[in-house]
């Protein structure tokens, strides 16, 4: 039994192989486009479900308090920005998000106090937040209250995340 020469087949094998690492290469780019799109959408949707979260206990307290304009009637918690730093820390936006929530929990009970005793409260907010530890993703950041400004019934609070090493 004679073996035809592998000479014939040659080009036919080199026409298959480019086709089938163009198949392999197009699905890869094809699926790095469909999850960088479903990342910025999962992060978009995380970010309207803080906003959705804030604004209906804004409703629930502005209508608790519609008649009083010497209360906190909303919370606004702002992280400062740290540009390339905030990056290198490992803060991306969806822990960002994350732990500006369980903060709004943690000062939930500050709603509905009054403006004129502010004083006493950020003394609790300051002995309560700084320098609490919140775990996002198993891991563990701290958080540090730089700023607290209340106008118009609007407690604004700046704070500064980072992630917290254990020494």
């Amino acid at each position: 039994m004679r073996v035809p020469p592998f000479r014939q087949f040659r080009r036919f094998s080199q026409v298959s192989a480019i086709f089938v690492l163009g198949m392999i290469v197009g699905s890869a780019v094809y699926n790095a486009i469909f999850h960088m799109g479903f990342n910025t959408l999962w992060l978009d949707n995380q970010d309207l479900r803080v906003q959705l979260e804030q604004y209906e206990q804004d409703i629930l307290t502005l209508k608790k308090y519609k008649n009083s304009s010497t209360v906190i009637k909303e919370i606004k918690i702002r992280t400062e920005d740290g540009g390339p730093q905030e990056s290198a820390n490992g803060l991306d936006s969806a822990t960002v998000k994350d732990i500006v929530r369980k903060m709004g929990e943690d000062l939930a009970p500050m709603r509905g106090r009054s403006v004129f005793e502010i004083d006493e409260d950020s003394k609790m907010a300051r002995l309560l937040l700084s320098g609490k530890v919140y775990l996002v993703r198993d891991k563990e950041y701290a958080v540090r209250i730089r700023t607290m400004l209340v106008m118009e019934g609007i407690l604004q609070i700046w704070v500064e995340i980072s992630p917290n090493h254990r020494g």
